[in-house]
């Protein structure tokens, strides 16, 4: 095995040098600098990361604690994650909950913790009360952590999407291109996000002088399915229903083909618009207005964060104070929620297409 002591004899200098020039410990001049990786290179020198992280006192690991990965926002987030952990240098342990509630999280904590991780970053989203773990003396124990999907706290490191804003452009949108009735169908109660979501909602159609109550919300689980379900849910109790806005995209796909199946034309007799900006939420037909959360700035942003609590604690500076960081979202336009048609000049242009069919 080659050896920082080869390197430095092959280099002509020190292996204080070599230590310096690998680690960035100290500054060495720009020549010897690439003198050094130039024969590191060419002897095929592989750093020993086990001793170094027994000499720094870092793993040059990060931990990620995540629940649903098959979900589209928790995926999405660790490609961020990732990203930007492999950036930095770090490598990732991915720890996977099958239940996003309390029941594992003092074993996970005290795993990761014997693992000698840098930092963790907590993707586990809010959902009830699962949160109720975290303490000023529990979090001194243990190594930096990040949070990521729940409520803002000022004594939190908490980085997340503004899902109330997300939600207040969607609905407000939807009000502007005309809409007068617009229903909404909404994730999981328990979701932080689901009720970001709702409450951003509720607040533009109030803004707007339009209803915004209780009758006009239908529950979904994020699927497809559950779109399909809660839109017929709406129209049961509002026929005259013309808009609606889904929680997340999958929801409303499910709301755009059951519509189609009722004969309700989109955008003309229901605008429709979603939350996420998946992928294929541009295919869909009509083409769905969506959110862009910015997902995976999301999870590199955390990464950035939880990199700078890092550094200040192992060179004694003070650490960045803790607090939310709240990315804004984009609203994506597109066929699914055009503006509102007059219904007379609809239902004349209508006439007039029928009768040059016959």
């Amino acid at each position: 095995m080659i050896t920082v002591k080869d390197v430095a004899r092959q280099a002509g200098v020190s292996p204080g040098t070599v230590s310096n020039v690998l680690t960035g410990n100290r500054p060495v001049s720009e020549a010897t600098r690439r003198r050094v990786l130039q024969t590191a290179e060419a002897l095929g020198y592989q750093p020993n990361i086990l001793a170094r992280s027994l000499i720094n006192r870092r793993s040059e690991a990060l931990a990620v604690v995540t629940f649903g990965l098959d979900y589209f926002g928790p995926s999405q987030t660790l490609l961020g994650i990732e990203q930007e952990s492999n950036g930095l240098g770090y490598s990732l342990l991915l720890s996977l909950l099958h239940r996003p509630d309390t029941s594992r999280v003092s074993d996970e904590l005290a795993l990761l913790s014997s693992r000698r991780v840098d930092g963790i970053v907590w993707a586990v989203p809010e959902i009830g009360d699962n949160r109720s773990w975290v303490s000023p003396d529990r979090l001194a124990q243990l190594p930096p952590i990040v949070f990521l999907s729940m409520s803002p706290r000022p004594d939190l490191p908490v980085v997340a999407a503004d899902n109330r804003m997300g939600a207040f452009m969607a609905a407000a949108h939807l009000a502007a291109t005309g809409r007068r009735a617009v229903g909404l169908i909404t994730g999981p109660e328990p979701w932080w996000e689901s009720q970001e979501r709702r409450a951003g909602w509720r607040q533009a159609l109030l803004q707007a002088g339009l209803p915004a109550d209780d009758s006009l919300v239908a529950g979904g689980d994020w699927s497809a399915r559950s779109g399909e379900r809660a839109l017929c849910s709406l129209l049961e109790q509002h026929p005259g229903i013309d808009a609606a806005f889904a929680s997340n995209d999958q929801m409303a796909l499910g709301a755009m083909r059951v519509a189609h199946q009722l004969g309700r034309r989109i955008p003309d007799d229901l605008a429709v618009a979603g939350f996420d900006n998946t992928s294929e939420s541009a295919y869909f037909w009509p083409s769905l207005t969506t959110v862009d959360q910015r997902l995976a700035e999301v999870g590199r942003l955390a990464v950035r964060e939880l990199h700078n609590i890092i550094t200040a604690r192992q060179t004694g500076q003070s650490s960045p104070e803790p607090g939310p960081l709240l990315l804004a979202p984009e609203l994506l336009v597109r066929d699914s929620s055009a503006p509102h048609r007059d219904r007379d000049s609809r239902e004349l242009a209508d006439a007039v297409l029928e009768s040059e069919r016959r």
